[in-house]
């Protein structure tokens, strides 16, 4: 069933259940409460936040059942679920049983939209997602669209496409997750900027968290922007079943080749949107102009500009949109300079893949890591920074196994092990690392780990790092 046809469904008197109350949950409820389906909210937790939400929602007429996320409520036709809930829950294997279709609020939000809504530029991979995303929003503003960031990055994608404000196209970050429970999605492009392992517990293989990713490419009807760097990106991009015409554009942080946007003694250029991809190359914008100018952050501001590209977007926005653009905080953001040592604070580096990339923007690093780590392994992030190390600091519930893999493969490197998990337990890894430190150095934060075992989340670890390299700076002065 198309996008077009579902706008136009008669939802009067359907009996629909939101699994999930939240961010996505709440926004759907009401969506297609006030289309007058007979919505079901059922949620697996039953504290005092969720019954402050269910009484909103039941003052409205919406029925809501607390601590019941399990069980498929009689007469359900359709399921609508946060993206977060896992595939192999209760309720939704008694779906699949009576035959009833699971849409997530991505899936949802497409089949809500207009005929004539604004195209979805999309975006999805392991690590840079949201970056990529609003530097997207960021360029198309300098062609001086309409649009707005949206989906995994926190905006609702149903409150953009339902609400009052009109977009000439949106820029969609995307999860693993939502692209589960979206089947229907075709965007105008879509991107994956790379693959590594994640989230495996919930997609239960590599292969099924790739296939997933990939689904942002299935119908797309202009380009298919990859990793060249990154063979899985390009294999999905192969699989995928896209319309008549529609392109593989590979990034690369080399030199391009035709139907490739890559850099060129230093000038981001593009050989994918040209008249003659063979023999011209059109320059973007310079690596300088992008914020930091870190490896993975030029890579991210290619695979934006190809979006942008595929889009229609001029060269000159490109340039303008990147320079404009400044990263959220805790993603490779400078800190401080103290005593000629440079302080960076990539908090949101939580896994190995976005440590990796993290550690090969700076040389040497004393490096501090350690959290929970997911199940990942270290051997290979820790051989191949080895020989940037200075110095390495480990905190966490899981630094241990950073450390034996240190012993493998960097015996030669320092390394503290902080056996502390009390609120000054991050200024004290911040002083040992300014004592490894030497000037011209930078003490990293890319923890390589969630940061669930010592703070509420990874903006919190990174701001007690900033707070402890501000008092360091301070004591300095």
């Amino acid at each position: 069933m198309g996008s077009q046809e579902v706008s136009n469904v008669d939802w009067q008197g359907k009996h629909v259940t939101v699994a999930g109350l939240g961010v996505s949950g709440i926004p759907a409820a009401r969506a297609l409460h006030e289309r007058g389906a007979l919505v079901t909210v059922v949620n697996d937790g039953d504290d005092e936040r969720s019954r402050a939400q269910a009484a909103e929602l039941e003052a409205l007429g919406i029925t809501v059942r607390l601590g019941d996320g399990a069980t498929l409520p009689e007469s359900t036709e359709l399921v609508v679920t946060a993206p977060g809930w896992k595939p192999d829950k209760p309720l939704f294997l008694a779906a699949a049983e009576a035959d009833v279709p699971v849409w997530g609020d991505v899936e949802l939000a497409w089949r809500l939209r207009a005929p004539d809504a604004a195209p979805w530029l999309a975006v999805t991979g392991t690590n840079g997602k949201t970056t990529t995303v609003r530097m997207l929003a960021s360029i198309l503003e300098a062609e001086g669209l309409r649009t707005a960031a949206v989906g995994n990055i926190g905006v609702s994608l149903l409150d953009a496409v339902l609400g009052d404000e009109e977009y000439d196209v949106l820029a969609v970050e995307l999860s693993s997750y939502q692209l589960h429970w979206a089947p229907s999605l075709r965007a105008h492009s879509g991107a994956v900027l790379n693959l590594a392992p994640d989230h495996l517990d919930w997609h239960g293989s590599m292969a099924g968290y790739a296939a997933d990713k990939g689904r942002i490419y299935e119908g797309n009807s202009i380009a298919c922007v990859y990793n060249a760097q990154d063979q899985a990106t390009e294999d999905l991009v192969r699989e995928a079943d896209v319309e008549e015409g529609c392109r593989a554009i590979g990034f690369t942080l080399g030199t391009p080749g035709p139907s490739q946007l890559g850099v060129v003694d230093g000038i981001l250029v593009d050989r994918a949107f040209v008249a003659n991809r063979q023999k011209q190359a059109q320059e973007l914008a310079e690596v300088g102009d992008v914020n930091p100018p870190a490896p993975h952050n030029i890579a991210n501001a290619l695979a934006a500009a190809a979006l942008a590209r595929a889009f229609g977007v001029q060269p000159a926005a490109v340039r303008d949109g990147l320079r404009a653009f400044r990263p959220d905080a805790h993603r490779i953001e400078h800190v401080a300079d103290v005593a000629g040592v440079t302080y960076i604070d990539d908090s949101k580096a939580t896994n190995t893949h976005a440590a990796e990339a993290s550690l090969a923007a700076y040389e040497p690093i004393v490096w501090i890591a350690g959290g929970l780590a997911k199940g990942a392994t270290f051997d290979e992030l820790v051989t191949g920074a080895a020989k940037r190390l200075r110095g390495v600091v480990l905190m966490g519930a899981d630094r241990a196994l950073i450390r034996e893999a240190l012993a493998r493969h960097a015996p030669e490197v320092p390394v503290v092990d902080l056996d502390r998990t009390d609120t000054g337990a991050m200024s004290a890894a911040v002083r040992e690392a300014a004592r490894l430190a030497l000037p011209g150095d930078t003490v990293l934060l890319a923890p390589a780990c969630a940061s669930m075992d010592m703070f509420v989340n990874y903006n919190k670890r990174g701001e007690a790092f900033a707070d402890a390299v501000r008092e360091l700076a301070d004591e300095s002065a």
